[in-house]
């Protein structure tokens, strides 16, 4: 097993900075901004041959009894109680607090490994500001700088030592070459349920679930096993429209969600029953497509409509989302666990459609029954010869069409060959990608 590393501390000490340093990404949201992670967020690190794992979390306030800043509490929370090691991250410039003595004295009773890294230390490593952190009774500060890496490499090797690795990293390595997780990113507008459904698959409040818009900040990533195979869960923050998003911080969001979206496998787009489709849904869905990602669609909050609203909903779904006619559309209440069953079914059926082989003889044979049964229409004095054809990739599938004068081909002769493509390897939730590729025509210049 990988050793577990957690990162605490006030709001604004440089967590995250310290975290993308570690993991050598860009994975946490890093700005001039008190507050910004709100989840527990995991990345893998590696020093040298050393595999560890490290859990990025928001500004811990041991204390708090309201609203948000209990929710990232009880985060931090479980965060030190799955961590072997705990790094305490003060800020050497603004000097010793009183919600530092408060995390001190949180960490002190937990028992375990902690060590004191007091950040924003360059250009002052021999400063006698260190001295006043002794007062936590946590150990000797060790003097860091997140932003600039310094000192980095002896606060890890400290982390570590003790630490028996074995031959972990080698068979980690084995297995992810082997069986990789697939990537399963839950998207849609703010306030929609992303995070209380993953935390009803994960069966603990791992993302925090608040009423309010705009919770989730970051793209948080939550390894998870279901039936044998691995997932990596992605939350995302949720999307506005551009006139809609206001602040700096909720700028980098979309980014990271649109990322999130990019790299996943397979997007669940979930919406909100209770408000119908909106521009704001199928904005998402666009991007969704235009990235290439096999797509899940589920309906959450449908035990709260009655059946007039839900047969107005699917119509809605039906016209407004239609260029995703290939995605499964699914009911379910993430609240109550309604319906949860046959997401994971379509999910694991999309990701088999999207990384789905197509043998050239198989290709073939579909292009020539289509051609035979329907020929493209004639363009001028010549009519398109669609001659043969084979896979070009996968995640989303590519199939390359050879052949003659094929750039006169209509686009509704190309969703025709789809359409057989589809039906003959059963190609459901995933976009499917036609590339034409003309060979000259010698006659093209005949007079």
């Amino acid at each position: 097993m990988k050793p577990v590393i957690a990162i605490v501390g006030r709001p604004n000490v440089g967590k995250s900075t310290l975290f993308n340093r570690l993991t050598r990404s860009r994975d946490a949201i890093v700005a001039d901004f008190a507050g910004l992670t709100r989840d527990r967020h995991y990345g893998d690190a590696r020093l040298g041959p050393r595999e560890f794992i490290v859990i990025d979390t928001g500004g811990f306030e041991p204390d708090s009894s309201t609203g948000i800043v209990r929710e990232m509490a009880r985060q931090t929370r479980q965060a030190v109680a799955e961590a072997d090691v705990v790094i305490f991250v003060v800020d050497l410039r603004a000097g010793l607090s009183a919600q530092d003595h408060d995390i001190a004295s949180y960490l002190r009773a937990e028992r375990k490994k902690v060590l004191l890294a007091a950040n924003k230390a360059e250009g002052m490593r021999d400063s006698p500001l260190l001295s006043e952190f002794f007062e936590l009774g946590i150990g000797e500060p060790i003097p860091i700088s997140s932003a600039h890496g310094q000192g980095i490499r002896s606060l890890v090797e400290e982390a570590l030592e003790g630490y028996d690795f074995g031959d972990d990293a080698a068979s980690d390595d084995e297995v992810d070459s082997q069986d990789r997780p697939i990537r399963l990113a839950v998207a849609g507008r703010p306030n929609v349920g992303k995070s209380t459904l993953i935390n009803t698959w994960l069966g603990e409040e791992r993302l925090v679930a608040f009423d309010l818009p705009g919770t989730t900040r970051d793209a948080i990533s939550v390894p998870f096993e279901r039936d044998g195979q691995r997932y990596e869960l992605i939350d995302t923050a949720g999307l506005r429209r551009k006139g809609k998003v206001f602040e700096a911080v909720e700028k980098f969001s979309v980014v990271k969600t649109l990322q999130a979206i990019a790299d996943a496998n397979v997007v669940l787009l979930l919406l909100d029953a209770t408000q119908g489709v909106s521009d704001q849904d199928a904005h998402i869905a666009g991007y969704i497509l235009e990235s290439g990602r096999a797509v899940v669609i589920a309906v959450n909050k449908w035990d709260a409509i009655d059946g007039y609203q839900r047969e107005m909903l699917l119509r809605s779904i039906e016209q407004r989302l239609a260029f995703l006619k290939f995605a499964p559309v699914l009911h379910i209440s993430a609240l109550k666990r309604q319906g949860l069953g046959p997401v994971w079914k379509s999910i694991a059926l999309a990701h088999a459609s999207a990384t789905c082989k197509m043998p050239t003889p198989a290709l073939n044979r579909v292009l020539q029954e289509a051609v035979a049964h329907q020929q493209p229409p004639r363009a001028g004095r010549f009519r398109p010869k669609l001659r043969y054809a084979h896979q070009g990739g996968m995640n989303p599938p590519v199939v390359v069409v050879h052949g003659t004068s094929l750039d006169a081909v209509p686009d509704s002769y190309k969703r025709y060959i789809e359409g057989r493509v589809r039906d003959h390897f059963k190609l459901v939730g995933t976009p499917l990608r036609l590339q034409m590729r003309s060979a000259d025509n010698p006659f093209d210049k005949a007079d």
